[in-house]
C-alpha cells in the first residue's frame, strides 16, 4: 500500500505546541508522507524544525529543559513592545536552523504572522526560515514584535491560530489539522521520570518568583496574558474550522499545560502522540 501524502497544519499554543512533536511522530510510524507544513506560532516552529530536518535535535534539547532551564533563558526588557527580548532562545534556534531559506526545503512550508500595523495576516513560503519563525512566534506583549518594512510582525495566531486555508491547493491525499484548544479533558500521561527530584527543587524555588500572587487567590501577570490569549484564540480557531476545515483535526487538551510551561515536554509530546493515535485510528474506522 502506497504512503499517503498529507497536508499538515499545525496551530499555535504556546507550550501546547510541543504535542506537535508527538503527532508528527505517530504519522511517520504509520506511513503518512509529510507533503506540506502550515503553521502558526509554536506550530510555524515545530514545523519548520521538521522540515529542515531539526526536529530530533530539537526534542533532545526541550526534553532537558527544566524551571530553572526555561527562567535562564528568558531575557527580560520592557523597552521594544514586549516583556522578553527572545534573544537567547533564538540564539539556540539558528544554531540548529542556520541560514535555510524556506524554497530550499524538501516540503512546502508556510509560516503564518500577523502585521498589526495593516491588520492582515502575513504567509511567509519564501526567504529566512528562521525569520519567518521568529516573526510567527512572537506572543503579543511577552516576545517583541518583528519589524520588516513598514510591518510590525507578532504572533500567527492573534488572527490565524490554525492556518488550514495556506493548504487548500495542496495536492495531498488529506489535510491533518493539529488543534491545540481542545475542550477535552486532560490526558493521563505516563513518562519517563527524568530527574525528578531535582527538578521538584527547583520547581519550588521559581514557583516563588513567578507564581506567588496565586497563593493569594490573585491572577499573575502572566496568568492574565495566558488566560486573554487562550480565550481569543480557541474562538478564533472555531471561526477558522468553520471556514476551512480540514479531513481530520487532531484535538490536544487546553489543559494539557499552560502556553508558558516550557518545561513540561515529556508530557505534552506524548499528549500528542496520544490524541494521533485516536484520531488516526477513528479515520482508519470511517474508511
Amino acid at each position: 500500500m502506497r504512503s499517503r501524502r498529507i497536508s499538515l497544519v499545525l496551530g499555535s499554543g504556546g507550550a501546547r505546541g510541543y504535542a506537535h512533536i508527538g503527532v508528527i511522530e505517530e504519522l511517520e510510524k504509520r506511513g503518512y508522507e509529510i507533503a506540506s507544513i502550515s503553521g502558526a506560532s509554536m506550530g510555524a516552529l515545530i514545523g519548520g524544525l521538521y522540515a529542515c530536518d531539526r526536529l530530533d535535535e530539537y526534542k533532545e534539547w526541550v526534553l532537558g529543559l527544566d524551571t530553572l532551564d526555561v527562567a535562564s533563558l528568558l531575557d527580560i526588557s520592557f523597552s521594544r513592545g514586549g516583556i522578553i527580548e527572545g534573544e537567547k532562545v533564538f540564539d539556540r534556534l539558528a544554531k540548529m536552523v542556520g541560514g535555510v531559506d524556506i524554497e530550499d526545503l524538501p516540503i512546502k512550508y508556510t509560516a503564518v504572522s500577523t502585521d498589526i500595523v495593516r491588520k492582515k495576516e502575513v504567509w511567509f513560503q519564501q526567504g529566512s526560515l528562521l525569520d519567518a519563525i521568529r516573526a510567527s512566534i512572537a506572543i503579543p506583549s511577552v516576545f517583541t514584535p518583528v519589524k520588516m518594512g513598514n510591518m510590525v510582525l507578532v504572533d500567527g495566531g492573534a488572527l490565524n491560530p490554525l492556518p488550514v486555508a495556506p493548504t487548500q491547493s495542496d495536492l495531498t491525499d488529506l489535510i491533518v489539522a493539529v488543534n491545540l484548544y481542545a475542550e477535552t479533558a486532560k490526558p493521563l500521561v505516563k513518562t519517563e521520570e527524568r530527574a525528578d527530584i531535582r527538578r521538584r527543587k527547583i520547581e519550588t524555588a521559581v514557583r516563588d518568583l513567578f507564581v506567588k500572587a496565586k497563593e493569594e487567590t490573585k491572577f499573575t501577570m502572566f496568568d492574565v496574558l495566558d488566560k486573554t490569549f487562550d480565550t481569543m484564540q480557541d474562538a478564533l480557531t472555531r471561526y477558522r474550522i468553520a471556514g476551512y476545515p480540514p479531513d481530520v483535526m487532531v484535538n490536544i487538551s487546553m489543559h494539557v499545560c499552560s502556553t508558558f510551561d516550557f518545561h513540561k515536554a515529556a508530557e505534552v509530546i506524548e499528549a500528542g502522540r496520544m490524541a494521533a493515535i485516536q484520531a488516526l485510528d477513528d479515520l482508519k474506522e470511517r474508511v
